[in-house]
């Protein structure tokens, strides 16, 4: 993304920070996976969004009306032994050069100048509890500063939280943002048909995770949005289920619900189908509802709707749908009204979706339900999960769980389906099954 994109979002934070304030961003901290082997790093949501700064080790501090720069940089120095054994640094040259910084230091030297910057402030945004050794060291500072009362030396004596004014603004997708998006949610799209494809009785869960592995980093996103989940059978029914270690059966469902990060965006896409490529009539049954219940909720992502417009669509649709099969039994205005349908579908039907997978932004704006506005992006994700546990379950709907799953972007004057390439009704999921095969 252009560093001039970054530019403008500082700005504009730097403009509700105004003079007086001093925000501060740490990025995430580097984790160990065990011993002396490192999980790979990946940056903090909030810095990397006013950055794109990708190394460890750095802090972003704003501080608008600063003279000498309002932008402030903490991170590596250059280091030839340090490159040498784990790769470039950019360096304090590349912080102000690439990455827009007006001020650059090594990390090494923030406990000597944050205090100082943080002198004579009147407000400090920050996010506390994210970071609690950061916490710490803050509040260290802090107590630096307040020892300096008798030189005429002020702390700070308002914490606002960063998070509240970086969030709002995430929420908002730029054109450059939804660009990455939808390449993202592409990327997913064929994975998810490329498992599709390669799906067959016998195989384990694992191997189609490694298909939609090795799809996401072939066409260049690195790493997944979340762990993949691929369950087959009773599996579908656990809603998070990773171990994805089972057989695939003959007869039996798929649930994949796989999405990919590019360049710290996510995608986030579920696919349910039949194991051996062949709904059975159960299992189209319910998959008709699901699919009709995600149509429905689609189609209230719009502006001026409401957030939870698309989950009470989805939830009449099923409702009434699991009264056609059977399931449940009685009026179904009655029965949506009494939640009869949540011991089969109990969880909401989207989030927020952005740099993370449950993206950040409020649902309500005070005690009403947030408007839907251009530029959001969300998931619509109905299902039904009919577990053998369920009081009353005919034996016939015994490990039929089905979730669909698809990205959407709020656009001017309705929406945009951006997972749109992954096979989704029964003719289209059986046909590229069955095109597979005869391959």
């Amino acid at each position: 993304m252009d560093k001039r994109e970054y530019a403008r979002r500082r700005k504009r934070l730097m403009d509700m920070v105004d003079t007086g304030g001093i925000a501060i961003q740490p990025t995430a901290p580097e984790r160990i996976r065990n011993r002396d082997v490192y999980y790979p790093f990946r940056p903090d949501s909030d810095f990397h969004y006013l950055t794109g700064f990708p190394e460890p080790e750095a802090v972003l501090v704003m501080v608008p009306d600063r003279p000498q720069g309002e932008c402030i940089l903490f991170c590596r120095e250059k280091d030839p032994e340090a490159e040498t054994w784990h790769g470039r640094r950019f360096g304090l040259e590349g912080a102000c050069e690439l990455y827009g910084a007006d001020d650059a230091f090594p990390i090494s030297d923030l406990d000597d100048i944050l205090p100082g910057l943080l002198e004579n402030k009147e407000r400090i945004y920050y996010t506390m509890g994210r970071y609690l050794d950061f916490d710490q060291r803050l509040m260290g500072w802090l107590n630096r500063v307040s020892s300096k009362g008798r030189a005429g030396v002020h702390t700070p004596d308002q914490f606002n939280s960063l998070a509240h004014y970086v969030h709002e603004m995430r929420l908002y997708k730029s054109r450059e943002e939804i660009k990455i998006m939808r390449r993202a949610a592409q990327i997913a799209a064929v994975a998810h048909r490329r498992a599709m494809e390669a799906c067959q009785p016998g195989m384990y869960e694992y191997q189609i995770e490694a298909e939609l592995l090795h799809s996401f980093i072939q066409q260049g996103a690195r790493s997944p949005a979340y762990p993949c989940i691929v369950g087959g059978g009773a599996n579908t029914c656990i809603l998070h289920y990773t171990e994805n270690t089972e057989p695939l059966k003959d007869g039996d469902l798929l649930l994949i619900d796989a999405g990919a990060e590019l360049d710290s965006y996510a995608s986030d896409v579920t696919r349910t189908f039949p194991v051996n490529g062949r709904f059975t009539p159960e299992q189209q049954a319910i998959y008709e509802i699901v699919l009709e219940a995600q149509q429905a909720a689609i189609a209230a992502v719009r502006p001026g709707n409401g957030w939870d417009d698309p989950h009470q669509a989805a939830v009449e649709v099923i409702t009434k749908g699991l009264i056609d099969v059977g399931i449940l039994k009685g009026r179904w205005r009655t029965l949506v009204k009494e939640g009869a349908y949540r011991p089969y579908y109990m969880h909401r039907t989207g989030h927020w979706l952005g740099m993370d997978v449950h993206d950040v932004g409020d649902y309500k704006v005070g005690d009403e339900w947030r408007t839907f506005e251009p530029g959001m992006v969300t998931t619509v994700e109905p299902g039904l999960y009919l577990s053998p546990t369920l009081k009353g379950l005919a034996k016939r709907w015994w490990n039929i769980g089905i979730r669909i799953e698809d990205d959407v972007l709020v656009t001017g004057d309705g929406h945009e389906v951006l997972s749109a390439g992954a096979p989704k009704t029964i003719d289209e999921i059986e046909l590229t099954m069955r095109q597979a095969s005869a391959a």
